[in-house]
This record gives structure tokens, sequence and C-alpha cells, in this order.
């Protein structure tokens, strides 16, 4: 069984307290449709054979509509799990799979070679214009759909990060990047025409200014590099507002870039949109300044102002949430007038944790509950609905998120 999930590291138990604070508007009953296993008392190990109702560490889940499909990156299966509408019941099994032969098999590329039906490793996972597109993290390129599959192993319309659906070399076997390869792409993202990937191994962010139509086509603007061919980690040098060193996510906030810098600890936010290479980002969240890059602000417990690996981010009308991922809770930002104002300011909303001095899986350490957390990776929210990519615990949360 193939197992390219990061073992979450062993921490100290963190303060004792008894309620739980829920300051993010979200249903403070939990989460209302769990998907994947649900852990019983008496069970001491999450089964993760692939089945249809199953998940082995999904870091990404796309919502299209309340009235169209939901699809998740499940992983560690290298697949694709689609729901012809939105789950209303836990555990409910999906009605189609990408990436294997059927639903109880696994393997990176489904044991074989790489064509346009296969995955290995997808992470980030998009509505893309009327179709869809995934980041395959470990194939190093992106996949895309014109239309929104709707049967088992609906093969991919294009491929960007290689030139075709076979080949899967990081940088097409070159030491160095390009403006049409990738290297552990994780995010994707698409908003009016433009499409932005987070190639992530090669710290960078990549846009093209239309939705690209032939297979490895060349992007317009690199953000986190100087050229599109360097690919150092923080461009070689000490971290700055242009810099990157684990770029993962990416969402619009109203009208601003947002980009998760996950290895610098922090959340990069841009006035518009860049129209220029290695465009300086405004401020970041969880960080005091642009240089300082330390892990929970470099002490041992989070703060309200505090990060540490944060993977993902989504957007709730003035609400900007983050996956807070390493400290196994979401955080909450509401726009100000000016994100200026935004720079080393502590957060608005909490979920998963009792405090925000708290930051052990599942709270406690102790079994998964419907508004706890362990290592998530992904929040998007479509309308009232935040759809979580709980990875530690092996499912996905369909919250209520109260936006009024």
């Amino acid at each position: 069984m193939d197992i390219p999930i990061i073992i979450n590291p062993i921490s100290q138990l963190p303060p004792e307290a008894t309620e739980i604070s829920q300051y993010l508007p979200l249903s403070p009953e939990g989460a209302e449709v769990i998907l994947g296993n649900i852990i019983k008392p008496e069970e001491l190990v999450i089964p993760v054979a692939p089945t249809p109702t199953t998940m082995f560490g999904p870091r990404g889940a796309c919502l299209l509509s309340k009235s169209s499909s939901l699809w998740v990156s499940d992983t560690g299966h290298h697949r694709l799990l689609g729901w012809q509408n939105l789950p209303t019941t836990d555990s409910q099994p999906a009605d189609w799979v990408i990436g294997q032969p059927d639903f109880y098999h696994e393997g990176q590329n489904a044991k074989n070679t790489p064509g346009s039906a296969t995955l290995n490793v997808p992470t980030g996972i998009c509505a893309c214009g009327e179709g869809l597109a995934v980041a395959d993290a470990w194939n190093h390129r992106v996949l895309i759909w014109k239309t929104l599959p709707e049967d088992n192993n609906v093969p991919a319309d294009l491929v960007l990060g290689q030139a075709n659906f076979i080949d899967n070399e990081p940088n097409r076997g070159s030491q160095q990047a390009s403006a049409n390869t990738m290297h552990w792409p994780y995010g994707v993202f698409y908003h009016q025409g433009q499409l932005f990937i987070a190639d992530t191994g090669n710290r960078r962010v990549l846009i093209w200014h239309q939705l690209p139509t032939e297979n490895g086509q060349l992007a317009d603007i690199v953000l986190g590099q100087p050229d599109m061919i360097s690919r150092n980690e923080n461009g070689g040098d000490s971290p700055t507002a242009a810099s990157m060193r684990w770029c993962h996510d990416i969402t619009l906030w109203g009208e601003d870039l947002v980009i998760s810098d996950a290895g610098n600890h922090r959340v990069m936010i841009w006035q518009g949109i860049p129209t220029e290479n290695n465009a300086p980002c405004a401020v970041v969240l969880g960080q005091k300044n642009f240089d300082f890059v330390e892990m929970n602000q470099g002490v041992y417990y989070p703060s309200a102002s505090s990060l540490s690996m944060p993977y993902g981010v989504g957007v709730a009308g003035d609400w900007l949430v983050v996956a807070d991922t390493a400290n196994s809770r979401l955080l909450g930002w509401k726009k100000p007038e000016s994100i200026l104002s935004l720079q080393g300011v502590i957060a608005d909303g909490l979920a998963g944790q009792i405090d925000f001095k708290s930051k052990g899986e599942n709270r406690n350490f102790g079994l998964p509950k419907r508004n706890s957390l362990n290592w998530c990776y992904g929040i998007k929210i479509c309308g009232n609905t935040a759809v979580i990519a709980d990875s530690g615990n092996n499912r996905i949360l369909l919250w209520q998120f109260n936006n009024s």
C-alpha cells in the first residue's frame, strides 16, 4: 500500500481546558455530514483500505454548488471521488471514481504508467470554467477536464506541466524550472478566465491570463521567483514580501490575491492580482513582518496571530478562513477597509481548538469529534457549506458556515 502522507509529529499536550470556544460562524454542533470512516470508541485502528466510503489522507475537496457535484482528492488512495449531488448522510458512498479501475483498488497511477485518467498524489482541486482542475502533484502536472466528469475514469482533456499525458518527470527532467514545467504542484485556483497554480516544489505560483487550450502551455506570470527558470526556496536568499518556501493554496478575498506559504508559516496577501513577475505581497498573516518566518512565531504554543504550516485558504463573504494545519485548527479574519491594516493582527475567529493557545490533534489527542480537526489541509466554502479536508482523520467535513 502506498502511503505518501506526512506522519504527524508527536507533540506535547496542550494546556488543560474544559470548554470548547466556537468563534468562527460555524454550526456549534459540528459537521452536518462526515464523509469517510467514522471511528468508534472501541476501534483502535482506522481502516484505510479503499472503498466507496473510505478515504486516506484527503487533501482537497471542491463543492461546485449546492445543487451540483462534490469532488474530493483522496490523496493517499491516488484517486478522485465524486458525488453527483451534495451528500446528506454520514459516510455516503461516492458515485464515481477517477484514477483507479474501481473503488477497491489503489496505487500510484493505478500501479501502471501515467495516463489521462491516472493520478499520483492528487491534492488541490477546483472548479475550472465549466469543468474541473486537479493538481496531480507527484506526476508534476495539473489535469483539466473541460466539462465536469459524470462517470468513472473520465479522461482529462488537458495537461499542464508536461508535454503529454505519459511523461511525469519533475520539470520535464531538467534541473531548472521553465514557464511550462512543474515540480510538485499542490494547489489550483480559477477565477474569471485566469488560472493559478501553486508550483510548490519550484517555490512559486504560476498564472495564466486565460484558461490554457493546449497541453503544456506556457504560463504568463510567476510569483515567488525573479524569473521563470529559478526555483530556490525564498528566491535563494532571506525571506521577503515576494519570496515563497512552500506555497500550497490560492484564493481571492474580494479582489485581493491570497496564497498560503506553509513553509514560511504565513499567508501572503496582495492588493489585487499581480500583473508583473515576482511582485511583492502587501501584508502577511501569521508573522510579525516579511523576514520573520518561524513556526508559531518562534514559540511552542500558537496564538491568535501565529500559524504553523498553514496549507489551506478559503473565503466566505468578508471572512478569510485559514487551515492552520499543524495546529489542527481553523483561523478566520474579517476583511477590514484596507488590507494594509492586517499586518500582524490577531484572528477574529477560531474553530477546532478550545482556545487560541491550544494545538493538539482532535483537541486533546482524543477520538475525532464532529467539531474537531487533525491536520486539516484544505478549506473551501460554497454558499453556507464549509468543505474541510480533515486529512489526519481521513475524512471530509461538510460544516454549516453561517455567514450572515
